[in-house]
């Protein structure tokens, strides 16, 4: 998946920067503001991520995830975004009935909430000490877009092609939105790493890729996890059940289905 925003002679100056952090690799689009406040605002997001990954890795047996994973520390001990994100998840489980789930083989695992909070908090960052006038962050596919990038001229993300390695399903359109999310789960990039919480295993379903269409990556991360998991028929019912959200599921058969008002956010 990539984000796009045309650009035109009249279009506000932009700033883009590249950074691997937390095993992928992030993205910054910035439009507008003044630019020494932008470089600063982006500085200031990239340690964001980075320090992230610190607290919330489980490959660091060191990271306060891990300790607290294994008993050493408290939610109250560690840095105050653990609770954060934990309250955030808890949310998430309570909303999908449980399809999202914090526990990974019996042990503490948010991280299927992490990079969507991550990246959002780092556009959000930017966009209120840099006063840009649009901010797009894309980590490892999932994007967040706040404000435009140019007058008239909407943030674009291209949702990739499961079955057409370097083609796209859509295009998703931020026209007329001050803020969009889209996140996509599924098995043909990374293979099949999305869990069942009732089994613990890998979900076994009939979907190749969920997107999902919300103001805040956050949850749309959320939910194209849990829908991803459900499988294409109860999924698609249960996405269409949220306010705020559209998604696109493309199945194993090459089926795609849509939730009822995806198509006002294509083009």
């Amino acid at each position: 998946m990539a984000d796009t925003g045309a650009g035109s002679a009249e279009a506000p100056a932009a700033v883009r920067h590249v950074e691997e952090a937390m095993g992928t690799v992030f993205s910054f689009d910035v439009r507008g503001g003044e630019p020494a406040a932008v470089r600063a605002a982006l500085d200031e997001a990239v340690a964001g991520l980075h320090r992230a990954d610190e607290v919330f890795s489980t490959y660091r047996e060191g990271s306060q995830l891990s300790r607290l994973a294994r008993g050493e520390l408290t939610v109250a001990a560690c840095a105050p975004e653990v609770a954060e994100v934990l309250e955030l998840a808890a949310e998430a489980e309570r909303v999908s009935d449980g399809w999202f789930s914090t526990r990974y083989e019996g042990r503490l695992d948010p991280t299927g909430i992490v990079k969507g909070w991550a990246v959002e908090r780092a556009a959000r960052r930017i966009a209120a000490a840099g006063g840009a006038s649009g901010v797009s962050v894309n980590g490892g596919g999932d994007v967040q877009l706040l404000g435009t990038p140019g007058a008239a001229r909407p943030w674009r993300v291209g949702v990739s092609d499961p079955l057409r390695p370097g083609g796209l399903a859509a295009v998703v359109s931020a026209a007329g939105a001050a803020e969009l999310a889209v996140a996509t789960s599924g098995s043909a990039e990374r293979g099949a790493h999305v869990v069942d919480p009732r089994t613990g295993r890998s979900a076994v379903t009939d979907l190749l890729s969920v997107t999902v269409v919300a103001p805040r990556l956050t949850w749309a991360d959320c939910w194209a996890t849990a829908a991803f998991a459900m499988g294409a028929r109860e999924g698609l019912r249960w996405l269409e059940s949220l306010a705020g959200v559209e998604a696109l599921l493309i199945t194993a058969g090459d089926e795609v289905r849509c939730t009822g008002g995806l198509a006002a956010l294509l083009g």
